[in-house]
């Protein structure tokens, strides 16, 4: 069964102990800071963390964005989370649909600095959609397997 929850953690340890948690192989990154963004990396930089930022992999997506008390942390997941993570559940009852997603080529004007990514990687998106509304709330990365 599918979920959507969020928590708080306080340090960049935290964050960086809860990526380690949920990581499975393959998994990547997608980082972003105010003046760029690094692309789809398959191992954390050593710049890290970032003000907000991505990790993926075929089960789930983790999403984090940094605030006053550390880091906000979103888990769009296609199973239960792990007991001890003590994500609250935004409650209501998930659907999920995998769709194709598809690179932007490497001379996008909307990446001025470039946008690298693994050349064999299958990307993918996840639609977490609400079954009560039809409304689609997250749309999640994803790899396809």
């Amino acid at each position: 069964m599918s979920f959507v929850g969020y928590k708080q953690v306080s340090s960049p340890e935290e964050l960086q102990k809860l990526l380690q948690n949920y990581y499975q192989q393959p998994s990547y990154y997608f980082l972003r800071w105010a003046y760029t963004v690094s692309g789809i990396l398959a191992d954390l930089p050593a710049d890290f963390p970032s003000p907000e930022g991505h990790m993926f992999n075929s089960e789930l997506e983790l999403r984090w964005k940094q605030n006053n008390d550390g880091y906000q942390v979103l888990l769009l997941s296609q199973n239960q989370p792990k007991p001890e993570s003590k994500f609250y559940p935004i409650d209501k009852e998930w659907i999920i649909c995998d769709r194709n997603a598809y690179f932007y080529d490497t001379d996008e004007t909307k990446f001025p600095k470039g946008f690298t990514y693994p050349e064999k990687l299958s990307l993918g998106q996840r639609y977490f959609q609400d079954a009560k509304t039809s409304t689609i709330h997250f749309v999640a990365l994803t790899i396809r397997t």
